[in-house]
């Protein structure tokens, strides 16, 4: 909003010509975001408790410090980091730019339907929420129609591409086969930070650095310059991007102020499934969709703990962790909460330092 009133009176007081820089406005939107969520975090905490009687229900299967450390913590706390988010990017993009559009569609859209999931565990004092098919088709739905629209304002050339990192000029054209990819991206990185979303402070801290990577990957990705030299894929308008990743970081670091241990809040699947969506379909507008994940390692690794523990004991009736996600087997195994988190950070940074050397080493 402030890019469409404000650049054309640079005309007549240049300091306005801050305005077209897309650094200047990222930082603003880091800002931004930054604050609102200091600033209403917490008011939305207070109503969320008394909303919330009991707090977010606890699985009872799982750890048993968590049925006396998290008892009473409220969920859906991923509601303030989609005000954030929202308002920051709305206030600091050119709103001409339809990738803008498509990712926050894509954002609110999964965060509604982590909202209604949050909705249902809180009214039924249950764990248990959307059925996993509903929720998933919802996903499905909301990807397909993304894919869509980015294909439609992506460049031919690009528009159902799939580029592969470490190597230079090495495009592959998925055609339809687009569409089932891009939903596996989006649905998958939507999912895989859900389920990494199970400490304090676990899933929002690699968030914030997977976005900004992105944040980087989305500048660079746009400038034509800089696309050449490293001889990676140049979408156009794609650097807009970065206006939208930096409110992600902004309210990410706002969140945390309030989820660190003990958490006060937890973001739910309001927060997890919006956020991850958000990476998942940046991902695909970058055509980055590999070095997603690369970068968010973490999330990946955290996904497969689930589907080989569900595999094995399927198959053979033994688990392969004391229990998946894989955090929960660290913590079955003794290690205090506070280590998992930070070592799992530590994995996160070191994923994503070898995520961005794939811009360079082609």
């Amino acid at each position: 909003m402030l890019y469409y009133f404000l650049v054309p009176l640079s005309d007549f007081w240049s300091v306005f010509n801050l305005f077209r820089y897309l650094t200047f406005r990222t930082g603003g939107a880091i800002l931004t975001s930054l604050i609102i969520s200091f600033v209403c975090g917490g008011p939305i905490i207070k109503w969320l408790k008394s909303k919330q009687a009991s707090g977010q229900p606890i699985r009872t299967d799982g750890p048993e410090s968590h049925l006396i450390t998290k008892k009473g913590t409220p969920t859906m706390g991923g509601s303030l980091i989609l005000l954030a988010i929202t308002l920051s990017t709305l206030l600091w993009t050119d709103w001409r730019n339809p990738f803008i559009w498509i990712v926050l569609m894509i954002t609110l859209g999964f965060g509604c339907l982590g909202a209604f999931d949050d909705y249902l565990k809180l009214t039924r004092n249950s764990h248990h929420g959307m059925s996993g098919r509903m929720k998933l088709l919802g996903q499905i739905v909301l990807s397909l129609i993304a894919a869509y629209l980015v294909t439609q304002v992506t460049s031919d050339k690009h528009a159902d591409g799939l580029a592969i990192p470490f190597l230079k000029d090495y495009f592959i054209n998925l055609g339809y086969f687009f569409y089932p990819w891009a939903v596996l991206v989006i649905v998958g990185a939507s999912n895989s930070v859900n389920l990494t979303d199970g400490l304090d402070g676990l899933a929002i801290v690699p968030v914030m650095i997977a976005s900004a990577c992105f944040c980087l990957i989305a500048y660079l990705v746009g400038n034509a310059v800089f696309s050449n030299y490293l001889q990676i894929p140049h979408i156009m308008h794609a650097g807009e991007l970065t206006i939208f990743l930096g409110s992600l970081i902004g309210s990410g670091l706002g969140f945390l102020w309030f989820n660190a241990p003990p958490a006060k809040v937890f973001m739910g699947d309001t927060g997890s499934l919006s956020v991850g969506g958000a990476l998942g379909i940046v991902s695909v507008i970058t055509k980055h969709e590999i070095v997603l994940a690369i970068v968010g390692g973490l999330f990946v690794l955290e996904a497969v703990s689930v589907i080989v523990q569900v595999c094995s004991f399927k198959l053979t009736g033994k688990r392969i962790f004391l229990m998946a996600p894989i955090h929960h087997h660290f913590e079955k195994k003794g290690w205090a909460e506070p280590t998992i988190v930070i070592r799992f950070w530590i994995i996160a940074s070191i994923l994503a330092l070898i995520g961005l050397s794939t811009l360079k080493l082609r």
